[in-house]
C-alpha cells in the first residue's frame, strides 16, 4: 500500500554500501567492497558489494540481491516492511495509496493492538525491575530458574502484580480503549468491572519477525489447581497462534547461519538455550506444528531438529505434524532428552558444550523413529502391524520433491528391512499412495491445463532425441541470458543517431516464441512497455523491480565474479596493442602522449578500452539467431523423416534450403562458428 512516489524517493536515496554496512563490516577492494558473509559461517571473506551496480553477491554460499532484498533476506522482512525500514533510516515520510474503509479499520485496529502491547510490555518490565513485589517475587523466581539479568532484559520478560487492576488503571489513565484492552487479553470484564487478566504471573512477550510484540504468555507462580499454568493472548488481528514461533525474532539470523532450526516446546527452553549460547532455537508453545509454522521455519532453513522431553507425552508431541513437515520439504530429525529432564533443565545441568554434543550424537531420523514407536505399540498384533506398513508407506509417499527421490528410495529400503517385508511390495504401496495423490490433484486442475500437460508429455515421448540434439534444441540459456544482460547494461545507450541499442535489439532479435526462458521474455516485455511510454529504463529499474522474479533475474545477470585490477592493466594489458586513434594524432600530441610521465593518458588508448559496444551487440544477436536456426533445421529434418505427401515434402525441402541459406549468411558475418 506504499505509494510509487514514496518508493521512488526511497530508491533515489539508497546506498547499498551504507545499508549493508549496518550489518557487515566492509573493506574496499578495488571498485567493490568485501566482507564476511552474514548468511553463512566463513573465515575468508567472499561477500562482495558493488556500489556501481547496487548489488551484492556471496561467492561462498551464492546469495545475491539488491539493497532491498538484502534487508528482506537478512531481517526476514516482507517487501513492504523492508521499504518501511529504509524509509525510516533515510527519514522519508511514507505516503500510502487509497484504502477501503474496511482495510483502513483493520489496519488501524492492528496498529492500536501493537501500541497497547508495547505499552503493556514496558509496564510489566518496569514492575519486574523497579517494584518491591516484582523484585521479591518475579525477579527472584527467574533468577532461581538460573536466568541472568541480560537474558531477562533481552527477551523483555516482566511481572504482573497481584493487585486486581494495576495494569487496567494505568492503561485507562493513558486513554487506551477498553474494547481494545479486552481484545488483547490483558484485561478481562468481570461483572461489569475491568480487571487485570494476568495477575501474579511472569510475562513472556511474543514478538513478530520485526520485533513488535504480538501478544503474551503468562505463567502462574502460586500453586492453584483451578487456574491454568499458562494463559496466552486470545486470537485477534495480530495474534494468530498457528503462525507464531516463540523466539523466532531473536533466532532468525542464527538459524540462517547454522542452516538448522532447533524446535522446543516451552518459553523457558528457548531462553535457557539462548543463555547457553545456542541461539538457533524456537518454541512451538506446546501445540502441534501447523503448516504456517513450518513455512516460517522454511524461510530460514530446510533443516529442522525437534528437541522434546523423553516421556510418552513428549514423544507424541514430537510426532505430531511429521507429515506436514515432509510435505514442506523439511529434513526432520528428533532428539529426546533423557530421564525426566527437559531442554531447559538439561542444558543447565550439563552445560552448553555437552548439550550440543548430545544433540549431535542423538539425532534420530524422524521416519525411522516413527516406525520404531509404531512397531512398539503394535506388539505382536498382525492387524496393527499391517496398519503400520500402510501408514509408513503413506508417510514415505509424502516425500514428493523431485530432488528427494534418492532419500525416498533409501527410506523404502530401510523400512522394508525393519518391517521384514518385501522391498518391492513396499515400493508398490508407496507408488500407490503417490498415484492416488496425483489423481486427486489432477481432478482439481482446470480441464485445459490438464490437457496441456498431457500434450507436453506426448511431445516429449515422440521426440526421442539423443542428448546432443536435445541440448542443441532446448539449451539456449547462455545465449538468451547474454541478450538480456546486454539489454540491462547497454539498452539505454545510443546505437547511432536514430535509435537506442534496445530498439536495435528488438528490431533484429529472433521471435519471442523461440525464447525458452519465460523470465527473459517477461524482461523483454517490461523493457518494451517502458520504451513505449517514452522512458528508457536503466539496470536499476530492473534491479529494484517490484516483480521479484525480474529483480532476481537482473541481479543474476549483473553478477561480478571477476574484477580487473590496476596492476593487471598496467603490467599485462599492453600486449593487446593500441587503438589506431593514438597514431592519428599530430606529431606533437603523439610525442606528448607517449612521454614517460604521461602513462595514464597512454593507457587510455589501449585496444582493450576501445568501444566495441556495437560489435558486442551484433555478436550476441547473431549467435542467438544461429542457435535458433540450427534448432529449426533439426526440427525440420526430424519432420522430413516422417511420411508426407510430395507437396508437403517439397515445402519441407524448401524450408530446409531457406534455413541453410540463413545459416550460411550468419556464419559469413560472424566467421567460423562451431555450435555445441
Amino acid at each position: 500500500m506504499i505509494s510509487q512516489t514514496t518508493i521512488q524517493q526511497i530508491l533515489g536515496r539508497l546506498d547499498i554500501v551504507d545499508v549493508v554496512g549496518n550489518f557487515v563490516k566492509l573493506k574496499k577492494r578495488g571498485t567493490n567492497y568485501l566482507g564476511l558473509c552474514p548468511f553463512h559461517n566463513e573465515k575468508t571473506p567472499s561477500f562482495t558489494v558493488s556500489p556501481s551496480k547496487e548489488i551484492y553477491k556471496c561467492f561462498g554460499c551464492g546469495r545475491s540481491g539488491n539493497t532491498i532484498s538484502f534487508i528482506m533476506e537478512h531481517e526476514k522482512y516482507s517487501y513492504v516492511e523492508a521499504l518501511k525500514w529504509l524509509a525510516n533510516k533515510y527519514g522519508i515520510e511514507i505516503e500510502e495509496t487509497f484504502q477501503t474503509d474496511e482495510q483502513r479499520q483493520q489496519q488501524q485496529s492492528a496498529d492500536s493492538l501493537y501500541i497497547i502491547n508495547n505499552f503493556a510490555q514496558q509496564f510489566f518490565s518496569k514492575i519486574l525491575w523497579e517494584t518491591e513485589e516484582g523484585q521479591d517475587i518475579g525477579l527472584s523466581y527467574l533468577k532461581e530458574r538460573g536466568f541472568r539479568e541480560e537474558v531477562i532484559r533481552k527477551f523483555q520478560l516482566g511481572y504482573s502484580p497481584e493487585q486486581r487492576d494495576a495494569f487496567t488503571k494505568e492503561a485507562i489513565a493513558k486513554q487506551y480503549s477498553p474494547e481494545l484492552l479486552i481484545k488483547t487479553g490483558l484485561v478481562a470484564n468481570r461483572t461489569d468491572q475491568l480487571v487485570d487478566n494476568y495477575r501474579g504471573r511472569i510475562i513472556f512477550p511474543a514478538h513478530n519477525h520485526s520485533g513488535k510484540v504480538l501478544g503474551f504468555g503468562a505463567r502462574i507462580l502460586k500453586t492453584n489447581d483451578k487456574a491454568p499454568k499458562y494463559i496466552n493472548t486470545p486470537e485477534n488481528e495480530i495474534y494468530v497462534k498457528s503462525r507464531i514461533l516463540y523466539g523466532s525474532y531473536f533466532a532468525r539470523q542464527s538459524i540462517d547461519k547454522a542452516d538448522e532450526c532447533l524446535l522446543v516446546e516451552g518459553y523457558t527452553d528457548v531462553i535457557s538455550l539462548h543463555q547457553a549460547g545456542i541461539e538457533n532455537v524456537v518454541a512451538s508453545g506446546g501445540t502441534s506444528l501447523t503448516p504456517d509454522q513450518l513455512r516460517l521455519i522454511k524461510k530460514y532453513t530446510n533443516n529442522l531438529t525437534i528437541i522434546y522431553d523423553g516421556d510418552a507425552a513428549g514423544v507424541k508431541a514430537a510426532l505430531r505434524g511429521l507429515d506436514l513437515a515432509l510435505e514442506e520439504g523439511l529434513n526432520v530429525k528428533l532428539v529426546l532428552i533423557p530421564g525426566n529432564e527437559d531442554p531447559d533443565s538439561y542444558v543447565n545441568k550439563v552445560g552448553a558444550g555437552a548439550f550440543i554434543q548430545f544433540i549431535q550424537k542423538n539425532k534420530k531420523d524422524f521416519i525411522l523413529f516413527q516406525l520404531e514407536v509404531a512397531l512398539k505399540d503394535a506388539g505382536n498384533d498382525s492387524t496393527r502391524k499391517a496398519d503400520v506398513v500402510n501408514r509408513m508407506a503413506e508417510t514415505i509417499a509424502k516425500i514428493n520433491k523431485a530432488e528427494d527421490f534418492t532419500k525416498q528410495q533409501d527410506y523404502i529400503k530401510q523400512c522394508s528391512e525393519i518391517l521384514k517385508i518385501d522391498e518391492n511390495g513396499l515400493h508398490a504401496l508407496v507408488n500407490k499412495f503417490i498415484r492416488d495423490r496425483i489423481v486427486t490433484q489432477e481432478r482439481r486442475l482446470p480441464f485445459e491445463e490438464a490437457r496441456q500437460q498431457e500434450e507436453n508429455v506426448r511431445q516429449a515421448e515422440a521426440g526421442n532425441y539423443d542428448d546432443a540434439t536435445f541440448n542443441l534444441l532446448f539449451k539456449d540459456e547462455l545465449q538468451e541470458r547474454e541478450i538480456a544482460r546486454i539489454l540491462l547494461e547497454l539498452g539505454n545507450r545510443s546505437r547511432d543517431e536514430s535509435k537506442l541499442i534496445a530498439e536495435y535489439i528488438f528490431e533484429e532479435m529472433v521471435d519471442e516464441s523461440l525464447i525458452d526462458n519465460p523470465d527473459i521474455v517477461r524482461l523483454i516485455h517490461s523493457f518494451k512497455e517502458v520504451l513505449q511510454n517514452g522512458s528508457s529504463p536503466d539496470k536499476n529499474y530492473f534491479i529494484y523491480h517490484p516483480d521479484a522474479r525480474l529483480s532476481t533475474l537482473a541481479v543474476s545477470l549483473l553478477n561480478f565474479p571477476y574484477e580487473e585490477s590496476e596492476h593487471w592493466r598496467r603490467e599485462f594489458s599492453q600486449s593487446t596493442g593500441y587503438q589506431q586513434q593514438l597514431f592519428e594524432q599530430t606529431y606533437e600530441d603523439f610525442i606528448k602522449t607517449v612521454a614517460r610521465n604521461n602513462e595514464n593518458e597512454l593507457m587510455s588508448f589501449l585496444k582493450m578500452d576501445e568501444d566495441r559496444t556495437n560489435e558486442e551487440v551484433d555478436s550476441a544477436i547473431n549467435y542467438l539467431k544461429l542457435r535458433k536456426i540450427k534448432r529449426m533445421l533439426l526440427e525440420n529434418q526430424v519432420d522430413m523423416e516422417k511420411q508426407h505427401t510430395p507437396e508437403e515434402y517439397e515445402m519441407l525441402h524448401r524450408t530446409h534450403e531457406h534455413l541453410k541459406l540463413m545459416e550460411m549468411s550468419l556464419i559469413g558475418k560472424m566467421g567460423t562458428v562451431i555450435i555445441r
